[in-house]
């Protein structure tokens, strides 16, 4: 008995024993954590002393609620851009700190860095997750490259002209709805509403070569579910992004809204794979003979593209990839182009002198064609509408603030040192509104561009400068549209 019982301590002693050890190991690992993260904070604290930054609100919140993402926000934006022109510190909180830049000799320096060295910060994009997947806008690293590579040959200037059409015809179908609601009484209507189905229309068209009828069907019932869906989602991720509460997934998935979300998921996801399935199975083995077929049409869209496109290792995209990189485009292109047409056509209702200058350079070149008529080349001889559509996107930009997370130190150009680890904020909406680079930036006077600063000087490559001329020429066309007809003025209560 005295031997069994000696026999359980000495066990109990041992269990013991490891027991205490792993605690003491636990421990040891939990304050080298706390120490080392303490150093990297005393360290960053260091740094950015020499950083500007406005009053806080108090020591907890500090800037946590400085802009607020409403118009007041956006007025708050431009006067801290005024009175830090270079760019300033703010803090979410007391322990998370947050450079804006302001001017493009200090944000070029974020802008121009690898995707290795400054990567998106996923603080808003991980909302967009389960909606878009890993596509260009959400992957990183090296699928993000090799993506990127693929995707190419989609926006070639030989695949993009076609598209002309597409987004003409898409137009014709808006001017003639608004032109009916005129003759029957309509003296207003909400622009950024019909923009949004028109852009959709013309998403849908050339991502998916599938017509909706989403902008006929809404003046007598809903649009189709796809579309409500889209809409829907964007709707819910912006409202989502306002409520700090609700950024964990556990908690918003709980929600009424929540479930919504998942819900407008599964049919957009749903949509997207019943058209690349379909598509896939009527691809016809032999490629050469369905690009000639397409060819002789002039239509390749972009699940065509996405289907065929190969890396140089000969592997194709998997149809979650695919279903990933139709979704974001859906996403990226229908909002933001709506809301930039949307500004164009409330600053041409501010001011009827360059309203009218722009249908008299438009009708000046159509002459005795219709605008239906419209080919890429002329879009070229548009400079006064351009520079009216450059300004519009310099006075309200349809993406206001993007951010990136430094995974190193990066030193600016006036010696300043952005520490490791901290959030950079390119504030694109302050730095168009900055008095030190745009004189008199609250009005819109003309001629002002002869290209656009905070693309071409902070961008800087080529391939930039191609993408954002293909962007003012898809803003051209409803615009061309709406000048071309002597009966369409762009009238407006601008107050509001």
């Amino acid at each position: 008995m005295l031997e069994l019982s000696v026999s359980r301590l000495g066990f109990g002693l041992v269990a013991t024993s490891s027991w205490l050890l792993l605690l003491v190991v636990g421990a040891s690992w939990l304050l080298a954590r706390i120490l080392a993260w303490t150093y990297t904070f005393y360290n960053n604290c260091r740094l950015l002393q020499c950083f500007p930054q406005p009053p806080t609100l108090n020591w907890f919140f500090a800037h946590l609620y400085l802009v607020p993402p409403t118009e007041q926000g956006l007025r708050k934006s431009t006067q801290l851009a005024a009175n830090y022109s270079h760019g300033y510190l703010i803090w979410f909180g007391p322990i998370t700190p947050m450079i804006v830049f302001c001017h493009p000799d200090m944000l070029r320096s974020i802008a121009n860095a690898s995707a290795a060295v400054a990567p998106k910060n996923m603080d808003f994009y991980k909302f967009l997750k389960p909606w878009l997947g890993d596509g260009l806008l959400l992957s990183a690293g090296d699928k993000w490259s090799r993506h990127r590579c693929m995707l190419t040959p989609a926006f070639h200037f030989n695949i993009l002209k076609p598209y002309m059409k597409i987004f003409t015809k898409s137009t014709d179908i808006m001017h003639t709805k608004w032109e009916r609601l005129i003759t029957q009484g309509h003296s207003r209507l909400d622009m950024f509403e019909h923009l949004s189905l028109l852009t959709l229309d013309s998403l849908q068209k050339c991502v998916f070569s599938f017509d909706s009828n989403c902008q006929e069907l809404s003046s007598c019932r809903k649009p189709s579910k796809y579309i409500t869906a889209i809409l829907e989602l964007s709707e819910l991720v912006a409202k989502r992004n306002r409520q700090i509460f609700l950024h964990t997934d556990f908690l918003y998935f709980l929600t009424l809204d929540g479930r919504r979300f998942r819900r407008a998921c599964r049919l957009v996801h749903d949509f997207t794979d019943a058209v690349i399935q379909e598509r896939r199975r009527t691809l016809p083995e032999d490629v050469d003979d369905f690009l000639k077929a397409k060819a002789k049409t002039k239509t390749l869209d972009f699940i065509d593209v996405l289907l065929l496109t190969k890396d140089e290792d000969g592997k194709r995209l998997s149809d979650e990839d695919i279903r990933a990189e139709a979704d974001t485009f859906m996403f990226e292109g229908h909002d933001t182009t709506a809301s930039g047409l949307s500004w164009i056509l409330y600053n041409l209702a501010k001011h009827p002198e360059y309203q009218e200058r722009c249908r008299q350079e438009v009708q000046e070149l159509l002459r005795d064609r219709e605008s239906k008529e419209i080919e890429w080349d002329d879009l070229a001889q548009l400079p006064f509408l351009t520079m009216c559509i450059k300004e519009s996107l310099r006075l309200h930009p349809p993406v206001t603030i993007i951010s990136r997370c430094c995974t190193q130190d990066i030193v600016l150009p006036n010696g300043r040192v952005i520490p490791k680890g901290v959030i950079c904020v390119i504030d694109i909406f302050g730095t168009h509104h900055n008095p030190s680079v745009w004189p008199d930036p609250e009005v819109m006077p003309l001629p002002r561009h002869t290209s656009i600063i905070p693309v071409h000087s902070l961008w800087g490559t080529q391939r930039r400068l191609q993408n954002s001329d293909w962007q003012i020429k898809h803003h051209l066309l409803p615009i061309i549209h709406i000048s071309a007809s002597p009966r369409m003025d762009v009238l407006g209560d601008t107050t509001q």
